[in-house]
């Protein structure tokens, strides 16, 4: 056998790639003023980086730590909202409009804390998952309900 594949007809393989991976150099590259934008795809643990927003928080400890912090906060505000804020009763168009904007909320606010914890941070993970459990915590669990007919539902944040 030569080494060719059937049906490739003799065709030379494909060039390797270059250190860039096929990119063009950063200082050809327009926009980027010769700083490359780093993009973990393994977890990693810095105060370094950027999470949701462009240049935030970049590499100030303080702004680090705020990031956590509020993606700790939006986590339990995500489970607060997993509750049935809205009273079961007769049909009324207002009630089930608040309910919807609420659902809203609670799926935007959600996939924010999705894309927080996408980049790889160990950190912005660790307070989303302690910001969801203590946000359970408090609005799922048997600790704080007077009875077993509260307004949450029966542990499980999605259920309808």
């Amino acid at each position: 056998m030569n080494g060719d594949m059937p049906g490739m007809g003799g065709m030379a393989p494909p060039p390797s790639p270059s250190p860039m991976n096929g990119m063009a150099p950063p200082s050809t590259m327009g926009g980027m003023d010769n700083e490359m934008a780093m993009t973990h795809m393994t977890f990693t643990w810095s105060k370094n980086g950027y999470i949701l927003f462009s240049g935030w928080p970049g590499t100030r400890t303080g702004m680090y730590a705020l990031a956590l912090i509020i993606i700790f906060v939006v986590s339990i505000i995500v489970e607060g909202l997993s509750c049935r804020l809205v009273k079961k009763g007769p049909k009324n168009v207002a009630a089930g409009l608040i309910q919807t904007v609420l659902h809203g909320l609670k799926v935007g606010l959600g996939f924010l804390v999705m894309l927080a914890v996408m980049s790889f941070n160990v950190g912005v993970l660790m307070a989303a998952v302690i910001g969801h459990t203590l946000g359970f915590f408090l609005f799922h669990s048997r600790v704080f309900k007077a009875s077993d007919t509260a307004n949450c539902n029966d542990g499980l944040p999605s259920s309808c």
